[in-house]
Parts: structure tokens; sequence; C-alpha cells
């Protein structure tokens, strides 16, 4: 995984999971990235943890809540969408960034680097957001 930043969109998985749900938005999409992660009994891998972050941050935006660095192409997508499931969403949604934050390759690598905090910040940011 080819990481730029530690904010959420800022690794090839994530780009390329943005991508995919700005050609296909739906949320099939967003409920199979979220529950891949929060189903997940071992260790996740950082792809899949990079898309459940991902599609966390589009159901944020979704419910009206962006991050300041949500990719400018989704917004068109993002202001189309109406969540008929939208508590469920939420959980799961709540439940994949604390399954990463707990145990996973992304957590793990951004323990060992300078932008740990600031990592786990917007994580913590995005569960707020995500209430």
């Amino acid at each position: 995984m080819a990481t730029w930043g530690y904010h959420n969109f800022d690794n090839d998985a994530a780009a390329d999971f943005a991508e995919d749900f700005r050609d296909n938005p739906n949320e099939a999409v967003l409920l199979e990235a979220l529950a891949a992660v929060a189903e997940e009994e071992d260790h996740i891998d950082a792809d899949a943890a990079s898309e459940a972050l991902a599609a966390a941050e589009i159901i944020a935006a979704v419910m009206g809540k962006p991050a300041q660095d949500l990719p400018v192409d989704l917004i068109p997508v993002i202001v189309k969408m109406d969540t008929d499931e939208s508590e469920d969403l939420l959980e799961l949604a709540r439940g994949a960034v604390k399954a990463i934050l707990k145990e996973s390759a992304l957590q793990e690598h951004w323990a060992g680097s300078d932008n740990a905090a600031d990592w786990q910040h917007l994580q913590r940011d995005l569960l707020e957001r995500l209430k």
C-alpha cells in the first residue's frame, strides 16, 4: 500500500475505493467494505482497513459531516445519495473504525510513525462525526 499521508484518503487503496464508489455509488459498496472489517476476527490488513475508513468517511459525508479532505469529485455523488439504512450504516461504520483502531496493519503502521497522534486524532474525529 502506497501511503501519501495520514488522512483517510491518502493511500492507494482508499483512493481506488473512492474512485470505484464514484463510478458505482450505492450502499452495497459501502456495506461490503465496512462488513469486511467489522466482522473480521483476526488481524485486519491495511488495504481492507483503508477501504473501510474511506467508506466510513463517505457515510459521514452523506450524513452531512464530511471530512475537510473529502475528495472533491465525490461531492456530486454524495449529495445525490439517500441512505435508507442510515442508522445501520452508521453503526457498522463505527464498528469498523473501532476495529481498525484496536488491531489492524494500518494501526500498526501509524503507531510507529511521527504522525501517530495525528492519525489517532483523525480516527477519533471520524467516530464523532459518525454519531
